[in-house]
């Protein structure tokens, strides 16, 4: 299970935008994860569960995640597709010739603050 290994280097992250901004408590965190990206968002959010409660400025922190969808760009027709529909065939030519254009990142969207 990696998604414990992702959560640390979140809070650890957050923690650091948090001192550099003078933020003393932070709300919750909304991250865009891709459907391809091999992150579990069910043990990416049980893992997040346990470790922010071990934290000062993320304890009792929300976990928000927008899933990317997988899309597909193929050189051959210009055109792109749902990856997990169709792999890396093309649907529209029939060419290999073709690469993941997003839904494999895991990144930090936004941070949630109280004023």
């Amino acid at each position: 299970m990696h998604e414990l290994g992702i959560v640390f280097s979140i809070i650890r992250d957050v923690e650091e935008v948090a001192k550099e901004n003078r933020i003393d408590k932070v709300d919750g965190v909304r991250l865009r994860v891709g459907e391809v990206s091999t992150v579990i968002p069910y043990y990416l959010e049980d893992c997040w569960n346990w470790a922010v409660d071990r934290t000062d400025i993320l304890k009792g922190a929300a976990l928000h995640i927008d899933t990317v969808p997988a899309v597909t760009f193929c050189g051959g027709c210009q055109k792109t597709y749902p990856t997990v529909t169709y792999g890396k065939i093309c649907p529209h030519c029939g060419s290999e010739d073709t690469w993941l254009q997003q839904g494999d990142e895991c990144v930090i969207q936004e941070i949630e603050v109280s004023e």
